[in-house]
């Protein structure tokens, strides 16, 4: 039988990049026994997908039979009958009745003139006995490529036998190109109708920018300025032919294109939407060029851009297809980013320039018309380098970094060699805009053209700590950038603080060296100040404050105040090296939940306003693990989740964000997945040589493991973790709170001895320092080990007192734990029967904190000590599927017992938001109020 897709190379299912829930779906349905239908619009992917699926399940059918058609072959009838069943012609004949024979093989030969007029029902017939002898021997898969251009005749013939075949192992795996969405599509709709009656249609949409960023590493398109791939995103529309079509054109070209230009678009691309250019009349092109050097245009720009026929031009545009109605209102939107682009790109140069001079006086928007402006210019003009230096400064105001390096940029180019400011540091201007943007790629290309032509000391020093900020936690890998700085610096004690704020960072992450860190942090604080350079002075204090947080130094409180007094720097007080930030470590390693929430929401909003990319990521992130803290599972996995995205995203703080996604996946989400993405934050920080996370990293390794309860697997990683930070001078069991894992785990894994030395060692710290959370849940760990010892009564109390007090404190999943313990203490106690009511209540509180992982737990101990009874039924955790992603998040949150207002806070949304959203919720789940949804996450239905 034939099996070409058995090897084929390529067809992996891991190099499906950003399929993973189409794929995953159409695996299901084949795995099943039932067919799939891939559809979606040209270049977006089916063809690669319906290949790695055949790939994937040619292994387990008898026979495959295939067709591809193009569009210059679907004149020719039963040609795609003829690829599915020409090869195997000679094994069904035999089998077949002899009108339908006879009518098949002068189909699939040529030879007669078999039509389906003449002989329609043996034709029919013929091909769905065909397929059902085949079947006999063993499961078919049909793999039909391309649908749209199979002729007439064979798809008739294909979707005859496929609404016949019911029980018949025969699968059917097909792609269809279609434009726009299912409902209303009736290209769509009719391949659907010819598909077998159990077929599940799966449309491939768009890719994100990070999905297009791993097709082009994918391809060998790496190396590319984040801002690039962006703009190859918006471009593409998200369709990776596109954007590997325009990733080969930007590695092709001799040069790249000037900030705030559109990309090149290869030919093999211009092709695809310039015939329909082509039937426009001259002006409706050249109104279609301006719009497409706007940034939103409308009818009204284009009037003010000398295009006085604007609307009947674009109207005509319209009819073409060429542009596409916007419902969000006026704006003139291209059906498709790449026809805007295409037509930029085929205009000429002078017609380009003459499209942004015009827009350069009629775009209402100042930071608009200096873009413009500078796009129309050739050469350098200060006058010009200004507007854009202007433009830059309003834009970073704005809260748009990213828009303010791309000016600077410009205005760096605009500007001439012996102009003040100077081009260079412009340039450097722009670098440090876009390391705020979070695009470090970009600041440290910038910086390092700057190195190998400036000479001046602080152009120098400046473009080195551009380098170094650029390397994020991989700090290790600029280490030979530390003497050059230094010795650029001189004896100036300004460029000297910057550079010894460096140093206090390349300490603690390359070294592990906090009391060093430490050292160097109060030394360029020292020397900030004699400079009076406060922004530095203020970094080199948080940092200072953080260090001593971390060590549990008796300084920290009195460094934080220092580094919150004024004045301030209001970028420094929101950064995430900020003094804002050394708070709020201080006040949840402090126990001070409320506050630390009340901190860092305030802290997020402020760094969304200002477009502080890289302090998103880490403030998502500090307020998933507030939440967590709290026990608001379900609200820190929505957290980590959007932190880990935009990490991604931007290719900053991955290993971090993985990390917290970790903890918050073990503690509300699927422990597996919680194993993949702290392995994940191990292998990153080991790579980046990074002594801060990885012990945070083994730590979520660790609590995932204990999780997936795997206790051997926990003891190894966190007796890592204790000699790393027993190395690196910390002793604040908050940082971590790994511990009590630790000494629960021993305690499974029958070491209570190592568990009451890990509990007495870091008990000693816990007083010392205050920190009340650390020993309640060390008590709750002690009364584990006096349970193994049998002190059954004094393990009780111990973890009685551990509950009430983590409840007092707010730790919501960590009072939960106890409880459960108490549960399981209870359970255990020799001549007793199982108390469920225990049960019952520490069900009940993993509800509350939808800690799903760890319900899933109870309900396995339920059924193991109930001899034999039924597992008792946990909360649906399907119950709000049927919901709206905000709908889920205001639900989730009632069922933890959220206000109105404390939800409207956390969602960063009005109390009316929150109030419509809830009547929409109590409609859809038909309910009719609050205390419904509560009875739904205690799994009861409202009465």
């Amino acid at each position: 039988m034939p099996r070409d897709f058995a090897d084929a190379a390529g067809c992996r299912s891991d190099l499906v990049i950003g399929r993973e829930e189409s794929f995953g779906a159409a695996r299901e349905q084949l795995t099943r026994g039932g067919s799939v239908l891939l559809h979606g619009p040209a270049g977006i992917g089916k063809s690669t997908v319906l290949r790695t699926l055949a790939a994937e399940y040619a292994r387990t059918a008898h026979t495959v039979l295939r067709c591809s058609a193009t569009e210059s072959e679907s004149h020719l009838p039963f040609l795609a009958l003829a690829d599915l069943l020409g090869l195997v012609l000679d094994e069904v004949s035999p089998v077949l009745p002899a009108a339908q024979r006879t009518a098949l093989e002068s189909a699939l030969t040529g030879r007669g003139e078999s039509t389906l007029q003449r002989d329609g029902l043996a034709l029919r017939l013929a091909v769905l006995s065909a397929l059902r002898a085949l079947a006999v021997a063993g499961p078919v898969l049909v793999v039909a490529d391309d649908l749209q251009w199979l002729d007439p005749a064979s798809t008739e013939l294909l979707g005859f036998a496929a609404r016949r075949l019911g029980d018949t192992p025969v699968r059917m795996l097909c792609a269809v190109r279609t434009e726009g969405p299912e409902t209303g599509n009736a290209e769509y709709d009719r391949h659907l109708r010819a598909s077998p009656p159990d077929t599940r249609a799966v449309r491939l949409g768009p890719l994100t920018r990070a999905q297009v960023s791993a097709l082009l590493d994918g391809r060998g398109y790496s190396g590319l300025h984040r801002s690039t791939v962006r703009d190859i995103h918006r471009t593409s529309g998200g369709n990776p032919l596109f954007a590997l079509e325009l990733g080969r054109a930007l590695a092709e070209s001799p040069a790249a294109p000037r900030p705030g230009e559109p990309l090149p678009v290869p030919t093999s691309l211009r092709a695809l939407v310039l015939s329909r250019l082509e039937m426009l009349s001259d002006e409706a092109r050249r109104t279609l060029l301006v719009a497409s050097a706007g940034a939103r245009p409308t009818p009204a720009l284009l009037h003010a851009a000398g295009r006085g026929n604007a609307e009947a031009e674009t109207a005509q545009a319209a009819a073409l297809g060429l542009l596409a109605p916007d419902p969000d209102g006026p704006t003139v939107r291209f059906a498709h980013p790449l026809i805007s682009a295409a037509l930029y790109a085929e205009a000429p140069a002078p017609e380009r320039r003459a499209a942004h001079a015009a827009l350069s006086t009629a775009a209402f928007d100042p930071i608009e018309r200096a873009r413009h402006l500078a796009l129309a210019t050739t050469g350098t003009d200060p006058r010009v380098a200004a507007r854009l230096a202007e433009a830059a400064a309003l834009a970073r105001d704005r809260g748009a970094p990213s828009v303010a390096a791309s000016l600077g940029l410009l205005a760096a180019h605009h500007t001439p060699a012996d102009g003040t400011p100077g081009p260079d540091e412009r340039r450097l201007t722009a670098a440090e805009d876009a390391i705020t943007a979070g695009e470090q790629d970009l600041a440290r290309d910038v910086a390092r053209e700057v190195l190998t032509r400036a000479t001046a000391p602080g152009e120098r020093v400046r473009a080195w700590m551009a380098v170094i900020e650029a390397a994020g936690q991989a700090i290790g890998e600029v280490d030979a950038v530390f003497p050059q700085a230094l010795a650029d610096a001189g004896e100036d004690p300004r460029l000297l603080a910057l550079v010894h704020y460096q140093l206090a960072w390349r300490s603690l992450v390359v070294q592990g060296d906090f009391a060093q860190g430490r050292q160097e942090a109060a030394h360029a604080a020292r020397l900030a100040a004699r400079a009076g350079d406060r922004r530095t002075e203020l970094l080199a204090l948080a940092f200072q404050a953080q260090s001593e947080t971390l060590m549990g130094h008796p300084d920290a409180p009195a460094t934080i105040q220092r580094a919150l007094q004024e004045p301030q720097d209001a970028r420094v007080a929101c950064h995430h090296n900020g003094a804002g930030s050394s708070r709020f470590r201080w006040l949840v390693m402090s126990d001070r939940l409320a506050e630390a929430r009340t901190a860092v929401t305030a802290l997020l909003r402020e760094v969304r306003r200002r477009g502080m990319a890289e302090s998103e990521v880490h403030y998502l992130r500090f307020l998933a693990e507030t939440e967590l803290h709290s026990g608001h599972c379900g609200r820190a996995l929505e957290l980590s989740r959007e932190s880990l995205t935009l990490a991604r995203d931007a290719g900053i703080g991955e290993g971090a964000g993985a990390m917290q996604a970790a903890l918050a996946e073990a503690a509300g989400g699927e422990p597996r997945r919680a194993l993949e993405l702290a392995r994940e934050a191990v292998r990153r920080a080991e790579g980046d040589g990074d002594a801060v996370y990885l012990p945070r990293a083994l730590a979520a390794l660790g609590h995932a493991h204990l999780a997936a309860d795997d206790a051997a697997a926990a003891v190894r990683v966190l007796r890592r973790v204790r000699e790393l930070e027993a190395g690196t001078g910390i002793t604040d069991p908050a940082r971590g709170r790994w511990q009590g894992d630790l000494a629960e785990a021993l305690v499974r894994t029958g070491e209570p001895a190592e568990a009451m030395d890990v509990i007495e060692v870091t008990r000693a710290h816990a007083l010392r320092l205050g920190r009340q959370s650390v020993l309640a849940v060390l008590d709750r760990s002690e009364a584990l080990v006096r349970a193994a010892r049998g002190e059954h009564r004094a393990a009780v109390a111990r973890l009685t007192s551990a509950r009430e007090r983590l409840a007092g404190l707010g730790f919501g999943l960590e009072e939960s734990r106890a409880v459960f313990a108490l549960a399981e203490l209870h359970a255990e106690r020799p001549g007793r029967a199982p108390e469920s009511a225990s049960y019952d209540e520490a069900a009940r509180l993993f509800r509350r904190c939808r800690a799903l992982p760890w319900l899933r737990r109870v309900e396995a101990a339920v059924a193991v000590r109930a001899a034999g009874t039924p597992p008792v039924p946990a909360a649906e955790p399907d119950t709000l599927a049927g919901l709206a992603a905000m709908e889920r998040q205001v639900a989730s949150l009632v069922m933890e017992g959220a206000t109105n207002r404390e939800i409207a806070a956390r969602l960063f949304v009005s109390v009316k938001t929150v109030e419509a959203t809830l009547t929409r919720v109590y409609r859809k789940l038909g309910i009719r109020s609050r205390v419904d949804i509560v009875r739904l996450a205690a799994g009861r239905r409202p009465d």
